[in-house]
């Protein structure tokens, strides 16, 4: 599945059309309110603060430094709160079967997170969740650039060449341009949905 992006590029100050085939950008994946019962929940769970940002492991605890998952990193099933939504994911058919890891971030206005692709730990399908703020995910593929606005309650499902040939990216800063306009960042939550290949 492919997602035509018609992208503001502010660098060079005209519209730009790039194509990224595999990436999907579902606006409103959930409901506000939904949105704010999550959000309640996240922030009565225990954040992991090895980072610079504050994260949660569920079902599988990742390794970033060796950046790997192995089986003695299994946590145990996911809580009801999160299988809830990687059930709805399976029926929606964005995953062929329901998720079974999901790490939230937390991200204050001048987090980020550096360019990378998803390790091969991982399932060919990725997807991530925003609560909160809106900022724009970075993807780079060589000399290619396609800035991508994550709205709240959005879902980016990345699959085929977005998975796998373009990086993706959350610049550290405060404020993000984009389509000649100036975006406030503020605190940020994103769930990121995968399968452990195991």
């Amino acid at each position: 599945m492919s997602y035509q992006l018609n992208i503001f590029d502010d660098e060079i100050g005209k519209p730009a059309e790039i194509l990224l085939p595999g990436l999907t950008y579902i606006p409103n994946y959930i409901t506000p309110s939904q949105e704010t019962k999550l959000l309640n929940i996240i922030d009565t769970q225990p954040w992991l603060t090895d980072l610079k940002r504050c994260v949660q492991h569920y079902g599988w605890k990742y390794d970033y430094k060796a950046r790997n998952i192995t089986s003695e990193q299994k946590l145990g099933p996911l809580p009801e709160w999160l299988q809830n939504y990687c059930n709805k994911l399976q029926q929606d058919r964005i995953f062929a079967k329901a998720p079974d890891q999901v790490i939230i971030n937390e991200y204050q206005p001048g987090q980020g997170i550096s360019p990378h692709v998803d390790v091969l730990s991982f399932g060919d399908t990725i997807a991530s969740l925003s609560l909160g703020s809106s900022c724009i995910m970075e993807f780079t593929s060589d000399a290619n650039k396609a800035p991508v606005l994550l709205e709240s309650c959005s879902l980016v499902v990345l699959s085929d060449e977005a998975r796998y040939k373009w990086k993706h990216a959350i610049l550290a800063r405060k404020t993000d341009k984009y389509n000649g306009q100036v975006i406030t960042r503020k605190r940020r939550i994103s769930l990121t949905f995968r399968n452990v290949i195991s």
